[in-house]
């Protein structure tokens, strides 16, 4: 067996260089390491234990569990393998080009003999580099190295890439040699759609409940100031449309229609008019004003709600009420500070005035 005669830059005695106090002046090394190649890296026990437990429990070993000559062996991976692992363990780093020539190599090791900053290294590294073609070596080596980051991104990028993986031998082996693992990624597949659908399906609801926060806006402003052509009876409306346009005009067209619709005078109800009503009831449930609110019927209404809370009163209406709340409070939170302030400076410029909305049922309720 030959002795390895390491380069400068990762031999032992170039530590002495080090900045660090305990690599100022090093011994000889007192142990070797005895690589599969049959060469030997000669190294200080004091080092290697200081990094590593389980490189400490075998330099500790009694006499006759292990060689009197003072040799730990590494065996299974390359020499060069090795000789960076024992880099790492001197100095803490571990360039690029190691870890693109052997990341998977020093992940082992790094698992073995417990070295958890070269194990994330290797980890985030590997993960940067993943292939459709190497995914399921490196996650099956993921989970038997128990790197959970590492073996995420594969799941993800063979969830994102399954037809592309399905053609690799690496899939073909996989199939018919760990048939489980197979079916916890089916199931990862499975899960992840169920999570996007679900992700769509909220994000479609939370914008339904910002639509009918902003109709709570443009009703509670119509109310006050007016807006294009409808507006408090005793005041001409602002003829500039304001911010949010697009839902004041369908709230317009809604209050138009409600003091004109021939169905409800006659004791029916159209569904603009259903509309209304439960615009205006939702508006009393959030309104968190009494007698100050200008938006017409929202007193009727909290009376209504105050002789309903015996339990009467329907789950479904409670739980879209703090839906729309929340959804207005989430709303605000993420605009920028300097909108958020534009948007109240314009609020506060307008002038806030009276309008009453002549409308009640024929039969004298509200709904």
């Amino acid at each position: 067996m030959e002795a390895l005669l390491l380069p400068y830059q990762i031999h032992p005695h170039s530590v002495a260089k080090d900045r660090r106090p305990e690599f100022q002046e090093l011994p000889e090394p007192d142990i070797h390491i005895l690589t599969s190649g049959g060469l030997r890296i000669p190294v200080h026990s004091t080092i290697l234990a200081s990094v590593s437990s389980v490189l400490e429990n075998i330099i500790n070993q009694p006499e006759k569990h292990r060689s009197s000559k003072k040799v730990v062996h590494i065996l299974g991976v390359p020499c060069e393998a090795v000789v960076s692992f024992v880099q790492f363990l001197y100095t803490s780093r571990c360039t690029e080009e190691y870890l693109r020539k052997y990341g998977i190599h020093l992940l082992a090791l790094s698992h073995v003999y417990l070295v958890p900053h070269l194990k994330n290294r290797c980890s985030k590294h590997l993960a940067r580099k993943l292939t459709i073609d190497s995914v399921i070596d490196v996650l099956q080596l993921a989970r038997m190295c128990d790197a959970p980051d590492l073996s995420l991104s594969c799941m993800k990028m063979v969830s994102s890439h399954y037809k592309a993986v399905q053609k690799t031998e690496g899939w073909k082996f996989l199939q018919e040699h760990d048939p489980w693992l197979e079916l916890q990624i089916l199931q990862f597949m499975e899960e992840s759609e169920l999570r996007k659908n679900r992700c769509r399906r909220q994000r479609k609801e939370q914008r339904v409940y910002l639509q009918l926060s902003d109709a709570m806006e443009c009703l509670e402003h119509i109310c006050k100031e007016g807006c294009t052509n409808v507006g408090p009876r005793d005041v001409e409306p602002t003829k500039k449309p304001c911010a949010k346009f697009s839902t004041c005009h369908g709230v317009q067209l809604l209050i138009k229609h409600f003091a004109t619709c021939a169905k409800r005078v006659h004791g029916g109800a159209c569904w603009r008019c259903k509309r209304m009503w439960q615009l205006l009831r939702l508006h009393a449930s959030i309104c968190d004003q009494s007698d100050a609110c200008r938006v017409p019927l929202c007193r009727q209404f909290k009376l209504k709600m105050e002789q309903e809370k015996d339990g009467k009163e329907d789950s479904k209406w409670k739980m879209l009420v703090k839906k729309v709340v929340s959804a207005k409070t989430i709303s605000s939170l993420s605009l920028p500070r300097r909108k958020r302030a534009a948007a109240e400076d314009t609020t506060s410029g307008d002038r806030i005035r009276s309008f009453r909305l002549q409308c009640v049922e024929p039969n004298g309720s509200v709904l």
